[in-house]
């Protein structure tokens, strides 16, 4: 078996020509685990939330979140909506599991672990989904319900972040293939997408909003 280091990450190469099989730098661990549980917390507290909305329905009365700050920052008309059952359950519960499997790949890659690129690719496609679905869930939110949830913002967020950085992974290792020119500004400059990522959404907010966040009407 022979073994070689790249940038600070040890990579098995099997003789009879196996997979490869790379683990990863502590940074790139503590984001998987740092975004995962900021996902899973989220997940978390709208799902309690949820069943607090439910129990309240069931006695006739009514619930309202502590995130429910005014008629814009409302995370009830969110957690009341179709849209937050999209698979015919309440979407947290794929968080709940979604970014618990983050983490558990975070904690294996502190430990040492090492995955071969189907591994990767296969995280990666989990997480292009993820962001995806909360590309979805955004317009959704500003364009059709017409509320903003706070736990879903960072849900947002750390999905975003994640897979950003994941991509960014497999690219640096050669899992994702992109000319050497692309390569090389997207690894110098990895921040920079995520960064504008999320200012256009942080836009797209203010403006939806305009008169609402200058003391006009919705």
């Amino acid at each position: 078996m022979a073994t070689t280091l790249v940038e600070g990450v040890d990579t098995d190469q099997a003789q009879d020509g196996a997979p490869r099989a790379v683990g990863s730098g502590r940074a790139m661990a503590l984001l998987l685990v740092i975004t995962g549980a900021l996902g899973l917390l989220a997940s978390w507290v709208i799902t309690i939330d949820k069943n607090k909305i439910l129990e309240a329905e069931a006695k006739g009365e009514i619930f309202t979140p502590g995130c429910s700050l005014n008629p814009i920052v409302s995370c009830g008309n969110i957690m009341e909506s179709d849209q937050a059952q999209a698979f015919g359950f309440p979407n947290p519960m794929m968080g709940l599991v979604a970014y618990g499997i983050v983490i558990c790949v975070g904690m294996s890659l502190l430990a040492g672990a090492r995955f071969p690129r189907w591994y990767w690719l296969t995280f990666n496609a989990g997480c292009l989904f993820g962001v995806a679905f909360c590309a979805w869930l955004q317009y959704q939110s500003l364009y059709v319900i017409g509320s903003l949830c706070l736990w879903c913002c960072l849900a947002w967020a750390a999905t975003i972040v994640l897979f950003c950085y994941v991509t960014g992974y497999n690219i640096k290792h050669g899992h994702i293939p992109l000319p050497e020119g692309p390569k090389r500004a997207l690894l110098e400059f990895h921040w920079v997408v995520p960064f504008l990522w999320m200012a256009t959404i942080g836009m797209l907010i203010l403006t939806r909003w305009w008169d609402f966040w200058t003391g006009g009407q919705a």
